[in-house]
């Protein structure tokens, strides 16, 4: 069973071989971004690499990112202690193309990452899209062998991801990893959809656009990749626990708890 730190080096050194420069995490306040109290994503130290107002001196990254949401568009403070899966202050692993390359190739990588680096079982995973993403979903199938009833369509704003209320956005597929039917809730865009049984493991965004506080959305200069899959999330996969505060990092920062108190 591998550790947490040995999952998140799995993970750098896998886009490390596929040609991605391997970035240090950026700080919890972003240093050139006054629109955010923290940083809440990985994608946060790049946005003006996906503006095109600065240009990369690389065009593939990944990053094991530290990110806060406690607050602001992507604020989790509420879920904490009632799922789970989520956390104020959690490690997000992600890749990102600038640029380089698109869809069929962040499918690919994370497919492949997962079911064969990880060695996740693949009937265990299941993905959502845009609902008009007609592109992703036929990739999934080329790529994932994935049938429609395992590809999802959501219409709302789960799957058009955005930093914030202006700035890079884009349509986005989720996958899942469904932890069995002896944990409670039901699959995305079901009624139960809040319940701990199917967890989003990795969001793949596919960005394409700049939103502008008129609303507008402007397509960027060039279609870029945006991924972010959380640490603790796929550790609890990886470690066949369904509960995050199970795996090896929360157990032994829990037990210290426990000695002191």
């Amino acid at each position: 069973m591998l550790t947490t730190n040995e999952i998140r080096t799995k993970f750098l050194d896998y886009f490390a071989k596929n040609g991605h420069e391997i970035i240090a995490s950026s700080p919890l306040i972003p240093h050139n971004d006054p629109t955010l109290m923290f940083t809440n994503a990985g994608m946060n130290q790049f946005k003006n690499y996906f503006t095109g107002v600065e240009v990369p001196k690389f065009k593939r990254a990944a990053t094991s990112q530290k990110c806060v949401r406690a607050g602001g568009k992507h604020n989790d403070l509420d879920n904490v202690g009632y799922t789970a899966r989520h956390h104020t202050f959690f490690e997000m692993l992600g890749n990102f193309s600038f640029g380089d390359y698109f869809k069929e190739e962040a499918i690919f990588y994370a497919w492949n990452l997962l079911t064969k680096e990880f060695g996740i079982n693949p009937q265990k995973l299941l993905v959502t899209v845009y609902h008009n993403d007609d592109e992703a979903a036929n990739f999934w199938k080329k790529i994932a062998g994935l049938n429609d009833d395992k590809i999802i369509r959501i219409a709302t704003d789960d799957n058009f991801w955005s930093m914030g209320d202006t700035g890079p956005c884009g349509p986005c597929s989720e996958i899942f990893f469904d932890h069995g039917d002896k944990i409670f809730g039901g699959p995305p865009g079901s009624k139960d959809e809040n319940g701990d049984r199917f967890i989003e493991i990795w969001n793949l965004v596919f960005m394409q656009f700049e939103k502008h506080k008129d609303g507008k959305m402007i397509p960027l200069p060039k279609p870029c990749i945006d991924t972010g899959m959380g640490l603790e999330r796929v550790t609890s996969v990886m470690q066949g626990v369904h509960d995050n505060y199970e795996t090896d990092s929360f157990k032994k920062l829990i037990g210290e708890i426990q000695k002191i108190v």
